[in-house]
Order: C-alpha cells, then sequence, then structure tokens
C-alpha cells in the first residue's frame, strides 16, 4: 500500500503539469485578452483610453510577452506559493480565493452532509423494502430529483417565496448583517438561512446516491454469502451492516474525490442565481473577463484537489472494501 500511495504522489507531478498547461491555454483560447474585454467595457459607457495608457496597461500586467513567457512566469509564482495579481480586482489573487472560502467550504460541507445523511438511511430502506409503497415514493422522488436542475429549483424557489410570502431567499446573511463584522448573531443569522443553498444543492446528488446504493445494496443482497449468513442465524441487522451496506456504500467512498474540490469551488450557477458570495460566481467572472491568473489559479486549486481527492478515494476504498488490494 505504501508503495502504490508513493507511486500515486509521483504521477501527480506531470499530471498537474499537464492540467496547467491545458487550463491556461483554454485561458488563452480566446481572442484578446483581458485588456480587450476592459476596452469594450470602457466603449460601453462612452469612454476610450488613450495608447499610452493601453502601452502601460499592457507592460503592467506583462501583456505585452509570449503566451508562453506568461505561463512560465505564472507557474514560476505558483511554486513559490503567490498566485499572481487579478486584472479585474488589482488585489492578489490568494486574498480573492481565501476571503469566499470559508463560505463556500461551510455551505459546500454542510451540502455533502446533507446528501449523505439523506441518501445513506433511504437507500438502504429501498433495498431492504423493495417494492413496498415507500421504495416507490422514494423512487418517484428520486426520479424527480435528478430531472430537475438544481438552478431550475432555485428559480422556481425563489418566484414561490416572493410571489407567496413576499420574501427573497438569495443570500446568506440578511440585509442588516451583509457588510457586518463576524459576531455570533451573524453566525446565526447565517445558519437560519443556509439551509435553502443546501437543500437545493443537494438534491440531484441526494437522488443520485438515493439510486446508486439501491441498485448496489440490492445486487449484494442477493449474493450467495448473505444467504448463507441468514441460514447459519445471523441477526438481520448485523448481517446487513456488516457485509452487504459495507460493499455497497463504495460510492459514498468513490465520490469523496469529488467533495474536495467542490468544497472550494461551489455551485456556480446557483451561486449566481442565489446571489451567493461564493467562489464560484467570482470563478465564473474570471473566465469571462479572461482574468488569466484568477481564472488560472482557481482551475489549478480545484485540479490539485480533485488529484488529491482521488487519491483519498482509492485508499478509503481499499481499506472499506478486502477485496481490493493494491499491489
Amino acid at each position: 500500500m505504501l508503495q502504490y500511495i508513493a507511486r500515486r504522489l509521483l504521477y501527480m507531478v506531470p499530471t498537474l503539469l499537464i492540467i496547467s498547461v491545458i487550463a491556461f491555454a483554454i485561458i488563452e483560447l480566446p481572442p484578446g485578452d483581458y485588456l480587450t474585454a476592459y476596452m469594450a467595457n470602457l466603449a460601453q459607457t462612452g469612454t476610450q483610453a488613450s495608447e499610452d495608457a493601453i502601452a502601460a496597461l499592457k507592460r503592467q500586467y506583462g501583456l505585452d510577452k509570449p503566451v508562453y513567457l506568461r505561463y512560465v512566469h505564472w507557474v514560476w509564482r505558483l511554486l513559490h506559493g503567490d498566485m499572481g495579481m487579478s486584472f479585474e480586482w488589482n488585489r492578489p489573487v490568494a486574498e480573492l480565493i481565501w476571503e469566499r472560502l470559508i463560505l463556500t467550504f461551510v455551505v459546500s460541507l454542510f451540502t455533502t452532509l446533507f446528501i449523505w445523511a439523506v441518501a445513506f438511511p433511504i437507500g438502504i430502506y429501498s433495498a431492504v423494502r423493495q417494492y413496498s409503497v415507500g421504495d416507490y415514493i422514494f423512487t418517484g422522488l428520486s426520479f424527480i430529483g435528478l430531472g430537475i436542475p438544481n438552478f431550475l429549483l432555485a428559480l422556481v424557489l425563489l418566484w414561490f417565496a416572493f410571489s407567496r410570502w413576499g420574501v427573497a431567499l438569495t443570500g446568506l446573511f440578511s440585509p442588516q448583517y451583509m457588510d457586518a463584522p463576524w459576531s455570533m448573531a451573524k453566525v446565526l443569522d447565517m445558519m437560519k438561512r443556509i439551509w435553502i443553498p443546501v437543500v437545493i444543492l443537494g438534491t440531484s446528488g441526494t437522488a443520485g446516491l438515493i439510486r446508486t446504493m439501491r441498485a448496489n445494496l440490492l445486487d449484494e443482497l442477493r449474493k450467495p454469502y448473505v444467504i448463507t449468513a441468514r441460514a447459519k442465524g445471523l441477526p438481520e441487522m448485523r448481517l446487513l451492516f456488516k457485509y452487504p451496506v459495507r460493499i455497497a456504500i463504495n460510492p459514498f467512498i468513490s465520490t469523496v474525490g469529488w467533495t474536495l474540490p467542490g468544497l472550494v469551488s461551489g455551485a456556480t450557477i446557483v451561486s449566481v442565481v442565489l446571489s451567493l458570495p461564493l467562489n464560484g460566481p467570482l470563478l465564473l467572472n474570471a473566465l469571462l473577463n479572461q482574468d488569466m491568473y484568477l481564472a488560472g489559479s482557481f482551475i489549478m486549486l480545484l485540479s490539485s484537489l480533485t488529484v488529491i481527492g482521488t487519491l483519498v478515494s482509492d485508499i478509503l476504498l481499499a481499506w472499506v472494501d478486502p477485496r481490493i488490494r493494491y499491489t
């Protein structure tokens, strides 16, 4: 196992290098650069910048250099812990990311816990009580949850709450706490409102894991080792959780690798719809404006967390499922 982990850690280096090249190339693919978008925005307001000002901005942001030199410069700074400056915000990229990271982490963590807490018991119940009334109800709700996009559900809830009660469900804080310093009152206010994005973001993930857990557990319950253990008189609950559930839970463990980047990025479209101050809208805006250092650093952060999360998932799977062995 130690050799496997060491080998995987070595593989991470060229993987992240290739990802960095692809990410930076994708950001540079659209015609123009940040200044092109900046000048277009100025033109819409009727303002025109002089040629000297444009040339000065190009020198300031290093946009007068070839793309490969900008890439090398960006990677070199990343290796030294410097993510560069954001063109649009004129602030360090690390500062922009970390100031929203706490809220993104809290929302995503609560969403993950919500998905596990709901999907795990319902999936077990649906498998053990196959074709019961409860199974049919949960199956129908699962299909609805999978079929409705999260952002559409957010729009429907926003419309319903505003038209019925005149309440705006956007944001994580009440107006009086939006710009207030952190305090216990602000934390409690956030906890009162956080359940809305948590439920919306967790709907499709919960529905998918319910179906997966039910299918895997049904497959395990029909295998000979379960029938043999039941014939030997092993109590049903102990039999259920000691053997088939332990194996059927593999999809929950394998998705841990997706949890880490999810804790950082947040659901971008839902965050935009609900006006959530998370990292997702910041990344979307950086991509639209070709803010390459901000967008590139974001993509590298998410890619690194995905690679690390995949490694964690593989190790947990080997620990949970004794059939999995790495050489």
